[in-house]
């Protein structure tokens, strides 16, 4: 990248999401474990920490299909900064039988009768209302209504909130404006910690590396609030779905179920939608990947009512003017490009044509022929190297399950001994010509597939793994430490 962007030099990133931190009720969130985890990542040498999406998710967890494309996930608030700003007292955690979400839902609820009191506050949240008001009251709405309904989605709501009729709308707000109160609460705790833990990380010359999910939540405060933008009927149904064909992760491909977008509409008003949501994720981040980046170039669409993303066909989409339209407006943009799976040229050259950053993962350089783009003798400057990525298995556990050949192509190609592994990978991602190298923690502490943060095509299980900091060899900060240097990435 030109100078002046965060990949002007040679750096190297670890990958975690945040909720894999130790700590917290259920999950990690951005209490003091996230700074230690930041103090961690200095002392290795690491300068960019990959986060992924931090939107609120579903029951799966997964925050790629989230209800959200702008709130924070309020799993991560943290209870601690709460407790030391004295709106809430200091307990012994859940009460027997008290999951760690419900804990926490209790505990938040409680604070915002703590924070009322504090009158030094109330200024920035006014403020952070003003702000965020473009899409906080249609979520805070949402929220609202959702949780009255037990969790229904808003295409199974009644037609009159479903199709937002002003009068509906109007009683739910008399209604719940207590719940929307809370949602609103949630939010700016949120913002606040997440602001003040990027401002720690970067005072420590780290970069925060978010992700930005192509595709829309189909149940999500966006869809909802501007059907507009999405190809749906008159109740709110689509037609045609988001998905893959058959890849390297699945033989039937991936039924995603995301609305597509209406592009057409979306060009009329000068990509609107797409500069709030940019706006939103630029407030957070320092670099940003698109997901899924050739779904800006030509799509996988699929009719709604397949089984599987097999049956599909590729559609067009206006990628070129969407990057014109975004640089107009914010200028050079810190954006690196997913460019994994099925790529045409027609997707490197939007790629390109826009000085994008693309992907290079180890996991998928072996097995074939020296011809392989993601071997390292392919690598360009321009690109972000990875071990293997959030959607693969953790190096071990991936050289388990290969079969003799790939096996066999690894070894001579890298020179090592198996024994070395999963570190022999590491430093050819280190050693790689490509600006950024990413390491998924699971590598650095050699950890197997029973580590795995998530598996695509899977519907259950994922997004809950976490680390424990007995899992870090006092050793581990040094040897980075001297690795970064060594590969010229400090």
């Amino acid at each position: 990248m030109s100078q002046g962007s965060p990949l002007d030099t040679r750096r190297a990133g670890l990958l975690l999401h945040p909720t894999s931190l130790p700590g917290g009720y259920e999950n990690g969130d951005l209490g003091p474990e996230a700074y230690r985890f930041v103090e961690f990542m200095a002392a290795c040498g690491f300068t960019v920490w990959q986060t992924l999406p931090l939107t609120p998710p579903h029951a799966d967890l997964s925050p790629y299909a989230a209800q959200s494309v702008h709130a924070g996930n309020p799993r991560l608030i943290a209870l601690e900064p709460l407790v030391e700003a004295g709106w809430l007292s200091a307990d012994g955690g859940p009460q027997p039988g008290e999951d760690g979400w419900r804990y926490r839902q209790r505990r938040l609820n409680e604070a915002r009768q703590g924070f009322q009191q504090a009158a030094w506050i109330q200024g920035e949240y006014e403020e952070f209302l003003r702000q965020r008001g473009d899409w906080l009251e249609d979520y805070a709405l949402y929220q609202a209504i959702r949780n009255h309904r037990q969790q229904a989605a808003w295409f199974d709501w009644p037609p009159e909130l479903r199709d937002r009729h002003p009068e509906a709308l109007a009683a739910v707000r008399a209604q719940f404006g207590e719940a929307m109160a809370q949602c609103r609460f949630e939010q700016f705790l949120f913002y606040r910690q997440w602001a003040e833990l990027k401002r720690y990380a970067n005072a420590r010359g780290i970069l925060i590396f978010g992700d930005i999910p192509l595709f829309v939540g189909y149940d999500s405060a966006d869809v909802w609030a501007r059907r507009d933008c999405f190809l749906l009927n008159e109740e709110g149904r689509p037609e045609v779905v988001a998905g893959v064909p058959p890849d390297y992760f699945s033989e039937t491909g991936q039924l995603w179920g995301n609305p597509h977008y209406a592009w057409e509409a979306m060009k009329a008003d000068g990509f609107q939608w797409w500069k709030a949501r940019i706006r939103t994720q630029l407030s957070q981040f320092d670099l940003l990947r698109i997901d899924h980046f050739r779904g800006l170039e030509s799509y996988w669409e699929i009719p709604a009512d397949a089984e599987t993303a097999v049956v599909g066909r590729w559609v067009a989409a206006p990628g070129d003017e969407l990057f014109h339209a975004l640089r107009a407006e914010f200028g050079r943009l810190p954006l690196v490009a997913e460019d994994l799976g099925i790529i045409t040229p027609e997707v490197e050259a939007l790629r390109d044509a826009h000085g994008l950053p693309g992907m290079k993962v180890l996991h998928f350089a072996f097995g074939g022929d020296a011809e392989n783009l993601y071997l390292p003798h392919h690598h360009l400057h321009n690109s972000v190297v990875y071990t293997g990525t959030h959607d693969n298995n953790t190096t071990l556990g991936w050289l388990e399950e290969l079969d003799e050949p790939t096996r066999d192509h690894l070894f001579e190609y890298l020179g090592g001994d198996p024994a070395r592994m999963p570190e022999l990978l590491v430093r050819t991602a280190l050693a790689s010509v490509a600006r950024l190298a990413v390491v998924p923690l699971q590598d650095v502490l050699a950890l197997g597939g029973e580590d795995r943060m998530n598996q695509p095509g899977v519907a259950d299980g994922n997004w809950r793994w976490r680390f424990r900091w007995d899992q870090v060899g006092s050793g581990v900060a040094g040897h980075y430490r001297h690795l970064l240097s060594l590969y010229g990435r400090i």
